[in-house]
């Protein structure tokens, strides 16, 4: 029911998947009105009254709208009905509610939003956190380190990919003290073979491929993921206006059609949309709002294969084997911080 278009793009996209994956189920979750429409043998409806807006404050939507698509969808996944939710509505809400319902995995204090972000190599590069915690100590970022970790070796079956600590230079006398004391903490997991850490990386080294992961709080990873998303479109309509400026640049513009269309298939975010809610007692992904047919299919995909990979089992191992390292720093009284305790009264950042 969420996003910027509910089921007009959510119901095909659901059926697209449902015809590339013959072993899935799907549990719609919404007004039954609204998804009366849908017929299909491996999909069944589960009815909710209401909806969570986009613009809903995160206590409207935690405690006035108990019967929401949202919440009844993330109740799926802790009644064992489900392996994994997805949503493409209000982030804020889907935190707290996802939060609230599921819970913390023993040893994280936080969860994390972690998406994939296209790089130089021909693959991705996770990034974590992508908005849920504006502020966070060294302690929170290893624990994203221990959980992205988790993710892309669940996904992409590699033993100990390599983890960044996105900062302001390579060297390790620089950033503030609280990424200089994280990278302490990752070196010291690299040591104890929690991790696989490479070391400091600038904000370019994410598209050039240089980790296969890359940490740092959700304030400068929710800027990054919006560069990113707004570079990909400037690139795009630059390319549209130049190629249809006269009948030379149209040549030219068919001579480079295979390349163009490699580039626009690499750059496209939409191949690369859902984003899981890590360090949760169940799965949860986050779509893009704004998502097409094809990019909520994708999301649908993403929770698939982590579901079908085990990721939780895997994300609880490696915290259970890093407990040691994850100690969680009380935070400073009157400090202001994203996802508090209470998850109706701060809203992570939208992303």
């Amino acid at each position: 029911m969420g996003g910027d278009h509910g089921p007009g793009v959510t119901l095909p996209a659901c059926r697209q998947f449902l015809e590339t994956h013959a072993d899935a189920r799907l549990l719609l979750v919404g007004q039954a009105e609204a998804l009366a429409g849908f017929a299909h043998p491996r999909a069944s409806v589960v009815p909710a009254s209401e909806v969570v807006g986009m613009d809903d404050a995160v206590e409207v939507a935690l405690r006035k709208k108990k019967d929401s698509s949202m919440r009844v969808a993330i109740q799926q996944v802790k009644d064992g009905q489900a392996q994994a939710a997805v949503s493409a509505g209000n982030t804020g809400a889907l935190m707290a509610i996802a939060r609230y319902l599921l819970k913390t995995l023993d040893g994280i204090e936080r969860p994390a939003i972690a998406t994939q972000l296209p790089n130089a190599r021909g693959g991705a590069t996770t990034v974590l956190d992508l908005g849920a915690n504006v502020d966070c100590t060294a302690e929170h970022l290893l624990q994203f380190a221990v959980m992205g970790s988790a993710l892309v070796s669940a996904l992409t079956e590699q033993e100990a990919p390599t983890v960044g600590l996105l900062n302001i230079g390579e060297e390790v006398i620089k950033g503030s003290e609280e990424i200089k004391r994280a990278g302490e903490l990752l070196r010291a997991a690299a040591g104890t073979g929690d991790l696989n850490f490479f070391g400091n990386v600038e904000g370019n080294d994410i598209f050039k491929g240089t980790a296969d992961i890359v940490v740092c709080d959700g304030f400068v990873g929710n800027v990054a993921l919006k560069t990113s998303e707004g570079l990909a479109a400037m690139i795009a309509q630059f390319l549209r206006e130049e190629y249809s400026r006269n009948l030379l640049t149209k040549l030219a513009a068919l001579l480079a059609a295979p390349v163009l269309a490699a580039l626009k298939k690499r750059m496209d975010h939409r191949r690369y949309n859902g984003a899981a809610l890590l360090g949760l007692r169940g799965l949860v992904f986050k779509s893009h709002g704004s998502a097409d047919a094809l990019a909520f299919e994708q999301a649908l995909v993403r929770a698939y294969d982590a579901a079908s990979h085990a990721l939780l089992t895997r994300v609880q191992s490696r915290i259970a084997h890093a407990a040691p390292l994850l100690a969680v720093k009380a935070p400073v009284p009157g400090q202001a911080l994203a996802g508090g305790a209470d998850p109706a009264s701060s809203a992570p950042a939208s992303s």
